[in-house]
């Protein structure tokens, strides 16, 4: 399936808006703010707060790299380690990017949906959306590494954006706020 550099723009335009307004929309509605920290004290939740800004600046950097400062070519060229490039690189980027973005978009929802709630399959849900997450990282920074292999402008930007991300997403959400919530 061929997907045009526009359509990638454009879908994460839509999604990456959602995430923010999901966002605001959550913490405006949510009964206890803190305990969306879990588990985690506000100690230490300060020092993650950071890292936050740095995964945003990080998504931006390999999104900008890929999506605005090189050609459509470059995009079309990315492949997964272990493969050849085909031209699909558009699906693969946009399979990615879906990846982080929509279980973002849902992850806040998720999260007050269980502790208003709690549930005995709620706890799967916030950890299944945050799972999503992490793939999709995971695969961004797949595409990242061949990129930069395959010596692409741009590829080290890219695989330090993906690592930027990854601190937050999957050491952050994906592994310690899954373990310190009091599921």
């Amino acid at each position: 399936m061929k997907v045009s550099r526009n359509f990638v723009r454009t879908f994460i335009f839509i999604f990456g808006t959602l995430v923010l307004v999901s966002y605001l929309y959550g913490l405006s509605h949510a009964s206890d703010k803190e305990a969306l920290w879990g588990g985690i004290p506000w100690s230490q939740a300060q020092m993650i707060v950071p890292f936050m800004f740095l995964a945003a600046f990080g998504f931006l950097m390999y999104w900008w790299t890929i999506l605005y400062q090189n050609d459509v070519s470059m995009m079309e060229s990315l492949r997964w380690p272990w493969g050849e490039s085909d031209g699909g690189g558009g699906a693969r980027l946009l399979l990615a990017f879906a990846l982080v973005v929509i279980p973002s978009a849902l992850w806040l929802e998720a999260t007050i949906y269980h502790l208003d709630h709690n549930y005995s399959w709620t706890p799967i849900l916030v950890v299944g959306v945050l799972m999503l997450t992490c793939v999709g990282n995971i695969m961004m920074g797949l595409l990242a590494y061949s990129a930069y292999a395959d010596k692409l402008p741009g590829g080290g930007k890219m695989l330090l954006g993906s690592i930027f991300l990854g601190i937050q997403c999957i050491l952050f959400d994906g592994i310690y706020w899954n373990l310190k919530f009091p599921w």
